[in-house]
């Protein structure tokens, strides 16, 4: 039984980040003349906390600070740019824009994200303002991927899977444009004030919707089509669930408070499941995101930011209250929420064959990361491939990217190039991989406190051999990792977790739902590459003997007794 979390929501004094944004004329604060400044590679702290809202965070490559300082040299600073993709859709030039950007400025390669994003690295200060100008004239953009706002919105990254996948796809671009922020910052310091094809902007400089001083933290929104929860829509601050009846879109229904993130030993941070509080039709949806946004913009936490989620405005308040508030503000009342049901949440490969009868092709993109290596090339045949393409590209909340829209008088071609630079659907590894993610973590990420991009394919190839061992090598089962407890690779909800602890030490975590519905549990703590093998191997080969038909593996630790449910986040750290 979960019990009422008394977290403040509001009391103490407005933390730094809130006198920031204050202090910022909606979000300019010095960083005009701060990208300017040829003196330094690196930019002040309340700048770079500005710079989320434009997309983009300072880093420094971890790999050689240590050295750096004994040179008496600053840290290699370099930064991060976030490039927005509703629902993850991009066309074939706006992908070789961002080839080039990376190539040109950044280094050398893209990052999916985990939202549907493309991920720049190594960006130089002096190069910014170059990068970001090539991004709009692509007609993409980097403004609030990043920042205490809501960020990239996702959705199924098929839209013509069927005809009710279109029509989610373009309310999930609706509620995008209509939370977009509205101040003139972003064009005034990246694009000497020029406006774009997309620029909503009104002649007089307001925040309708979050204020002068715009939301107490993060704000995330997932579209679901079931049976995929692909969007890991529980994780989202705001979810929809498409509700369908005889292949019509009837409406949605309405998640609230969802959020992976916490702090190591803090029993205050937890990552939280999102709670279905109504129904709602489809042209209600933008007016709902709008009035929950508002409520978060009001309540949420601005004096303690690690308790700022809008999951803890929830649990400090109930659900009750926020759906009494929401209708309040709405003005009418949100319906009782429809029945529905998830099968999955991970992507399906290949080729499939959509309703507007082009094809489109899912490879398999290992945690991101588009790159050439010495024996695959993976960015080569990428860029050749979108350059013969009339389609688009999508990128899926997996990590992966879709090749859509293909002709099939265009299909031999792509298939072609695919075979030629060997490009893959993932069917030669394990189902285990095929479901794994990981966040960047070291050596860019500043919070990172243990490896994960880099080490989980090593560690991966060690669990293969076990599942070989227990001829479990198909067997679908979601397994994920952080390199820190902030959740980017939504950890939380691997049937197997690993959030870094420290370098080489992670906590394990079991039993989360194979769909989506469900956390996983600490199991064993602060532990290395020998402990975890020496752990998951007894349990992966118990698994394979004792399952029941169909038994998912999250499903069958719980049953077997290794860790308990978790159905809530209050429950997390009992």
């Amino acid at each position: 039984m979960s019990k009422t979390k008394l977290v403040p929501s509001q009391d103490g004094p407005l933390s730094d980040v809130e006198q920031i944004k204050i202090e910022s004329n909606y979000l300019r604060g010095t960083l005009a003349e701060t990208i300017a400044a040829p003196l330094t590679a690196g930019i002040p702290d309340e700048d770079n906390r500005l710079m989320k809202f434009h997309g983009s965070y300072m880093q420094d490559d971890r790999d050689v600070r240590n050295e750096r300082q004994k040179q008496k040299l600053e840290p290699a600073y370099q930064f991060m740019v976030r490039v927005r993709a509703p629902g993850g859709v991009i066309t074939s030039k706006q992908y070789i824009s961002m080839h080039n950007i990376a190539q040109k400025y950044g280094n050398g390669t893209l990052r999916l994200t985990t939202r549907q994003a493309i991920q720049i690295h190594g960006i130089l200060k002096w190069n910014m303002k170059k990068s970001i100008r090539k991004i709009n004239d692509s007609l993409l953009d980097t403004f609030a991927a990043c920042g205490d706002v809501n960020r990239n919105v996702m959705c199924n990254p098929n839209p013509y899977q069927s005809d009710v996948h279109g029509e989610v796809y373009e309310w999930s671009k609706r509620i995008s444009e209509h939370l977009t922020p509205r101040t003139h910052a972003y064009h005034e310091i990246w694009l000497d004030g020029e406006k774009v094809a997309s620029d909503t902007q009104s002649d007089k400089e307001t925040e309708p919707i979050y204020g002068p001083v715009y939301l107490p933290r993060k704000f995330k929104i997932g579209v679901a089509v079931p049976p995929s929860n692909d969007v890991d829509v529980f994780s989202q601050d705001l979810g929809f669930i498409a509700i369908l009846q005889d292949e019509q879109l009837q409406g949605f229904n309405v998640v609230a408070g969802g959020g992976m993130g916490m702090t190591h030993g803090d029993t205050n941070t937890y990552p939280q499941l999102g709670r279905i509080i109504g129904f709602c039709l489809p042209n209600q949806v933008i007016d709902v995101a709008e009035k929950i946004v508002t409520i978060q913009r009001d309540y949420g936490n601005r004096s303690v930011r690690k308790n700022a989620r809008f999951k803890y405005t929830i649990d400090a308040r109930g659900v009750e209250w926020l759906t009494d508030e929401l209708n309040e503000r709405l003005g009418w009342e949100l319906q009782p929420a429809r029945s529905v049901e998830f099968e999955h949440n991970g992507d399906r490969y290949g080729w499939v064959k959509g309703t507007n009868k082009k094809w489109n092709f899912t490879l398999f993109i290992e945690n991101g990361r588009i790159k050439d290596r010495d024996n695959y090339k993976l960015m080569t045949g990428l860029l050749e491939i979108a350059k013969i393409h009339k389609g688009d590209f999508r990128l899926t909340p997996n990590q992966n990217l879709l090749i859509g829209n293909i002709e099939g008088k265009d299909k031999a071609q792509v298939e072609e190039l695919i075979k030629k630079y060997g490009l893959t659907d993932g069917k030669q590894y394990s189902a285990l991989r095929r479901n794994a993610m990981a966040c960047v973590a070291l050596p860019t990420c500043g919070l990172a406190m243990a490896e994960s991009e880099r080490y989980l394919p090593s560690l991966l190839d060690k669990i293969e051999e076990i599942l070989e061992e227990a001829g479990l090598r198909e067997e679908e089962i979601v397994i994920r990792m952080s390199g820190c407890p902030n959740g980017c690779s939504r950890a939380a909800l691997g049937e197997i977790g690993f959030i870094g602890k420290a370098p080489g030490k992670y906590n394990f975590y079991l039993g989360a739902g194979f769909s989506g519905n469900r956390l996983n549990k600490l199991y064993r703590e602060n532990i290395g590459e020998n402990e975890i093998l020496e752990e998951l191997k007894p349990i992966i080969h118990h698994y394979a003997k004792e399952r029941v038909e169909r038994e998912r593996f999250g499903d069958f630790v719980i049953r077997a007794g290794y860790v308990k449910p978790v159905h809530s986040g209050l429950d997390f750290h009992d």
